[in-house]
């Protein structure tokens, strides 16, 4: 029987293991047979451990890993699938064979020349995949001078040189941007939303449109934890990073826009929702369009309500504890729910 290209790959990989640790996870270190590190997102600390020396296949393989923390587990070939965040097997199977130095199995359409060009799914996992994670990056000084703490998550990371076009005729000029990935209910890019900024001022660029989406955008949004029986939806990322800096146990999304939010497809087995809008018509709107979707299908909503335009102005303005205060008030409840 031909064996699968995936297992084939997962053995050359194995062969290197510790060499695809220090290119994927150079947060980590050796310890002894062990690779050590935080998590699949290369973050610092001890939780997920791979295995660098033993057999190739089998009971003992190298290149087997498995995180304490969340109980996840695979091998190399699905760890360099998590780093990318593609959630694509062939798109990691092509990055594995180019870390490997190996051909490719068949061969890949030519990629644009500018990541402009065709707004699809597959564009934006590239583009995601091309940045780094946002710690110690100036998409990270960005969040912090706007007074948001929660940063370190998967969904963004930050590419130095990211092109920018104001209108068809214009010419292309490459910006620094935070990247914030999109993705569906199966946790599957589907789009990429870039923030271009202005790493000198800590600030959003002055450009016309300094927000744009690439790929698919309608039902989908950034994910900051993962949603079991209970979800915070909100607009923008940095309205949604602010409630998350004050309330970390609570899984939420940005749908970036008030239509986007209306339209955001919930997952099976919701069971509270907390609509978090801003204050303003639009906001009120999509909160009402949502509720009335939610409540169809059989899940309580709460409302909550800024005391100014949006939550990054309270957390601003009016600190994180007045925010975190004000946010708990109105939706006690839901905070004393048991998760799962």
């Amino acid at each position: 029987m031909t064996e699968h290209p995936a297992a084939v790959l997962a053995r050359h990989l194995a062969a290197h293991a510790e060499d695809v640790c220090r290119r994927y996870l150079p947060n980590g270190r050796r310890a002894g047979r062990y690779w050590l590190v935080g998590d699949v997102q290369n973050r610092k600390g001890r939780s997920l451990y791979v295995r660098l020396d033993g057999p190739l296949a089998g009971p003992g393989a190298a290149g087997k890993w498995t995180d304490a923390a969340t109980g996840e587990h695979g091998d190399l070939l699905d760890l360099i699938r998590l780093r990318c965040a593609s959630g694509a097997a062939g798109e990691a199977m092509g990055e594995a064979r180019s870390f490997l130095a190996l051909p490719r199995s068949t061969p890949e359409p030519r990629r644009p020349r500018s990541y402009e060009r065709g707004s699809t799914p597959e564009a934006a996992r590239r583009l995601f995949c091309a940045g780094r994670p946002i710690p110690d990056t100036p998409a990270e000084a960005y969040l912090r001078a706007r007074g948001i703490t929660a940063v370190g998550f998967p969904a963004l990371r930050f590419h130095p040189s990211v092109y920018y076009r104001a209108h068809d005729r214009a010419p292309l000029r490459r910006i620094p941007a935070m990247l914030a990935a999109i993705t569906d209910l199966d946790g599957r890019i589907v789009g990429v939303n870039r923030t271009w900024l202005d790493v000198e001022r800590l600030s959003v660029a002055d450009l016309d449109a300094p927000r744009k989406v690439l790929g698919v955008l309608l039902g989908h949004g950034i994910r900051f934890g993962r949603a079991t029986d209970r979800l915070l939806a909100g607009e923008g990322i940095e309205t949604v990073l602010s409630l998350k800096s004050v309330l970390p146990e609570l899984p939420m999304i940005s749908a970036l826009t008030a239509n986007h939010l209306a339209a955001l497809l919930l997952p099976a087995g919701l069971a509270q929702l907390v609509i978090a809008r801003d204050n303003g018509d639009a906001g009120v709107r999509a909160a009402a369009r949502l509720r009335d979707r939610a409540e169809a299908q059989g899940v309580a909503v709460r409302d909550l309500v800024p005391c100014l335009d949006d939550f990054n102005d309270d957390l601003r303005r009016l600190g994180p504890a007045h925010l975190r205060r004000h946010a708990r008030d109105q939706i006690a409840d839901v905070l004393l729910r048991p998760t799962g």
